[in-house]
């Protein structure tokens, strides 16, 4: 059984021991053995091994394994491509955005305190 959690509320580790344990059910469902993802993958057995226990690898690891996997053109849906909303990218001027900038706080004129409310009430 795949191990599932919700990827969004999960802490980092939990994510890894998910990603390791979906990795070893797609090498079963491919009959491959960690030896053979090694040898295809280029990294060493005990690196299997602590891939698919959740134990951290490198992100070049990680990719490596999942070309040996056939599966490297799942990467695609792990980050939203930047290009298929354009018009939420342009400024009031028309031109593409190439830098982001923090939004501007209220100023301080405007900031609420006690007895403010009771101004002109009286």
């Amino acid at each position: 059984m795949a191990y599932k959690i919700d990827f969004s509320l999960a802490a980092s580790d939990q994510i890894e021991a998910a990603l390791g344990s979906q990795l070893e059910h797609i090498r079963l469902a491919r009959n491959m053995t960690q030896a053979q993802v090694a040898k295809e993958s280029g990294v060493s057995l005990r690196t299997i091994r602590r891939l698919e226990k959740g134990q951290g690898v490198s992100l070049d690891t990680f990719i490596r394994v999942l070309a040996a996997l056939g599966v490297q053109g799942n990467l695609e849906s792990l980050l939203p491509d930047p290009t298929v909303r354009p018009v939420e990218r342009m400024g009031r001027t028309g031109k593409e955005r190439k830098r982001a900038r923090p939004t501007q706080s209220k100023s301080e004129d405007a900031t609420w305190a006690w007895g403010d409310d009771k101004a002109g009430h009286e």
